[in-house]
């Protein structure tokens, strides 16, 4: 009873033909599932003005649902572990599209964030993110960090895909019709994918120690940067609140920031299309770049380059201009989140790599959700978005010097254990 499908499959094995046809349904079923995470930052001027509030508030609908989405991730990784991913992808698939549903008949805000932090967030679109990051990782070990990034994609694709589609059907027919529309198809399309994810994970997939991403000493499992595995934990949990937060910023509002600049939410759409189809190139690279330098040189590297790309929208708010830093912005961040995954996966115990990738990943989804209700308290406060990407820029600052630390800490571990 306990064996698995892999076992008696052995076709059924990391990196074998198997898993790269899995991988390309799980990046199919998390475009699906993910738009979520993007269908409700289009929608904030029509709900800000349907509901006749103000920002903040508007903004707090994806606040909770990122939190949903973060717990969510959580809890469907555990029933992943002990179940197989097929069933919860299969509850997911009820829950998404019965919270889309729900959102388009909703009479008041309060209802609308009901609908969105428990059904969307919560027992919706969170079993498309964490859950299928941490079921690739568990079949691939060669190329670990492209197929990770392949998946990881499917969050961003997504997220290009849905915002113009998103857009159109706003302007023709509504956003409460275009939620219930987004519902059945959302639901529909990820029953029927569901059911070719029922082959459980090999039960031993943890890769050989690579010399070439830190030497000997970063392999001692037991205390991950020479901390203990919580602290080590709780460090890299601090630094995805932070670049998250900063993250959040032109992710959640670009599309009303192109309106207050007069440019209209069209256009604000088609920027956050742009940002997230170039997010799908950068993760794809960070990928390839992260099996050949590793995990901690990734992070740091995505979020020096996420801090020069928040630091253009200062001086450029023309529309040309900010299409050009839209694209940057994705080219240069869309790395960053996969590459905690890889983290976990080199410096702690692959047995751990369903819960701990779940629980980095799920504070992640927090600095986003933080980052979106922030920065819309920061333009209620100010006025101006100036203030609000300041802000991001300090917290992007945080995750930077927490990768630099963690990374210091790994070379001089290096260093004391290497030969005379």
């Amino acid at each position: 009873m306990t064996e698995t499908l892999a076992a008696r499959h052995p076709s059924h094995q990391p990196d074998s033909r198997y898993a790269m046809v899995r991988l390309g349904l799980t990046l199919l079923i998390m475009t699906v599932g993910s738009s979520g995470m993007y269908v409700v930052s289009v929608m904030l001027p029509s709900v800000q003005a349907e509901f006749g509030i103000d920002r903040a508030q508007a903004s707090l609908p994806y606040t909770l649902l990122m939190l949903g989405f973060g717990i969510g991730g959580v809890l469907m990784g555990k029933l992943a572990d002990r179940f197989g991913i097929m069933w919860p992808l299969l509850g997911g698939a009820v829950c998404l599209g019965l919270g889309y549903v729900a959102s388009g008949l909703a009479g008041g805000i309060v209802s609308f964030t009901i609908a969105q932090t428990l059904l969307v967030g919560l027992l919706g679109s969170s079993v498309a993110f964490a859950p299928l990051v941490a079921d690739t990782s568990l079949w691939f070990v060669k190329r670990r960090g492209i197929a990770v990034a392949i998946c990881a994609s499917g969050n961003y694709v997504a997220g290009a895909v849905w915002p113009p589609i998103v857009q159109h059907f706003i302007e023709t027919v509504g956003w409460r019709q275009t939620y219930i529309g987004m519902g059945l198809f959302c639901s529909v399309t990820m029953v029927a994918l569901a059911f070719f994810f029922r082959a459980r994970p090999p039960a031993a997939v943890a890769a050989p120690p690579v010399a070439g991403h830190g030497g000997a000493a970063v392999r001692n499992l037991a205390r991950p940067f020479g901390f203990s595995t919580g602290a080590a934990q709780g460090l890299l949990c601090v630094a995805g609140v932070a670049c998250c937060v900063a993250m959040a910023m032109p992710q959640v509002h670009i599309v009303a920031y192109c309106s207050d600049l007069g440019f209209g939410a069209a256009r604000g759409a088609q920027m956050l299309s742009l940002m997230l189809a170039f997010g799908v190139v950068s993760r794809l690279v960070s990928g390839a770049i992260c099996d050949r330098i590793g995990g901690l040189r990734t992070l740091l590297l995505g979020g020096a380059l996420q801090c020069v790309a928040l630091l253009l929208f200062l001086p450029f708010d023309g529309l040309v201009p900010l299409y050009v830093v839209s694209a940057l912005f994705g080219l240069f961040q869309g790395g960053i989140v996969p590459s905690y995954a890889i983290i976990v996966r080199e410096h702690f115990p692959a047995s751990e790599a369903g819960a701990r990738v779940g629980t980095v990943l799920m504070f992640t989804l927090f600095g986003m959700a933080l980052g979106g209700w922030m920065s819309g308290k920061v333009f209620d406060l100010t006025g101006s978005y100036h203030a609000a990407f300041l802000n991001g820029i300090g917290w992007n600052l945080v995750n930077v010097s927490i990768a630099a630390f963690l990374l210091y800490r790994v070379m001089g571990r290096g260093r004391r254990v290497a030969p005379a």
